[in-house]
């Protein structure tokens, strides 16, 4: 009795005098109120296993990063290849892009609507069985506490009733004594079994506890993986779309800026050439004396400075491409690590023992 809080002693008091001994019927409706939550916890159990969103909503949220893997908007950003430069329209890519973007769009809508739904009803089931672990821990102390008093009634009747009737079967002036013994015996056995039974049915409220709080754990990190999904994969997925175009729309702008730019050099390198050939011939016709080839090596010297700058500004572009794209592969592992940081200590705070 001493193991036993004070704030449970007058419970367990009252229990204990509703037993008698010699009240059949006491022993055998003892508890029995108590044994009747097994059934309505097992059948609430059952309901919310029948009436789970989790399979629903795991095949669901599978569906969104099937359809957003399906529609990969990194191959827009790589470089084409000869083939497509030359059988593809230019813009004619970004359009059929954006076309099915416009279609994979509204199923993501779609299915993200859905989600939520999921996620709502598996928040409610968080709440539902919250309530269910309350009642279930109630009726482990209902139970913890019938069995102290079965317990208490059991040491009363083993230190003071038995050794009494023991005594008074010994008395020849009370011949119906031995039977009272014996019926007190068989009294005490029923009730020990009838306590024996209650801690049967606490060891199944016991195991029910740690069984509710896995399925609302589980429920719980589904419907933050939804959220996480809703609010952050999504987006990133259109964000990464935006710069694969605006990538594609620069890429086709330099060349045309490329081709501007070699057109000129080759009209400078074709005048340069004119020029001199003409002069040559006018200065032979004319004075058949030596060739001016200073004004011919200066045209050549700013050719050739011409021709250097434009592979160099090219290199630099290219250089900076290639610095921007290691820039954000990056960021993106930053915040990939940053997530599975994050969904790690969330594992861990839900592993700790409540």
């Amino acid at each position: 009795m001493n193991e036993i809080e004070p704030t449970r002693q007058e419970e367990i008091t009252r229990l204990a005098a509703a037993i008698s001994l010699k009240d059949p019927g006491t022993i055998l409706r003892f508890g029995a109120g108590a044994q009747s939550r097994a059934q309505a916890a097992a059948d609430a159990m059952l309901e919310g296993a029948q009436n789970r969103e989790t399979g629903e909503a795991g095949q669901t949220l599978s569906s969104m990063l099937t359809a957003l893997k399906g529609f990969d908007v990194t191959t827009l950003a790589e470089k084409p290849s000869f083939f497509q430069r030359v059988f593809t329209r230019a813009g004619a890519e970004v359009t059929a892009i954006t076309q099915k973007y416009e279609g994979v769009r509204g199923q993501i809508e779609a299915i993200g609507d859905k989600l939520d739904t999921h996620r709502t009803k598996l928040l409610e089931d968080v709440e539902r069985l919250e309530r269910l672990y309350v009642a279930t821990l109630d009726w482990f102390h209902a139970l913890a506490d019938h069995i102290a008093a079965g317990d208490l009634v059991l040491k009363q009747t083993d230190e003071e009733m038995i050794p009494r009737l023991v005594a008074e079967a010994e008395d020849p002036e009370k011949p119906l004594a031995p039977q009272q013994l014996r019926d007190a015996r068989a009294a005490r056995d029923e009730l020990e079994r009838r306590v024996h039974d209650l801690r049967l049915t606490r060891q199944v409220a016991m195991q029910a506890l740690p069984s509710i709080r896995l399925i609302q754990e589980n429920d719980k990190a589904l419907a933050s993986k939804i959220q996480s999904v809703l609010a952050n994969t999504v987006p990133l997925w259109r964000q990464q779309l935006a710069q694969a175009l605006a990538i594609h729309r620069m890429r086709q702008a330099g060349q045309a800026v490329k081709t501007a730019t070699d057109l000129t050099n080759k009209l400078l390198v074709a005048n340069a050439e004119t020029l001199r050939s003409g002069n040559a011939e006018a200065r032979k016709e004319l004075e058949r004396g030596t060739f001016d080839m200073e004004a011919v090596k200066q045209a050549n010297a700013a050719l050739v400075g011409t021709i250097e700058d434009s592979l160099r500004i090219a290199d630099e572009a290219k250089a900076q491409r290639r610095t921007a794209e290691a820039e954000l592969a990056k960021c993106e592992q930053e915040i990939r690590r940053a997530l599975t940081a994050a969904t790690s200590r969330e594992r861990n705070m839900a592993a700790r023992p409540m």
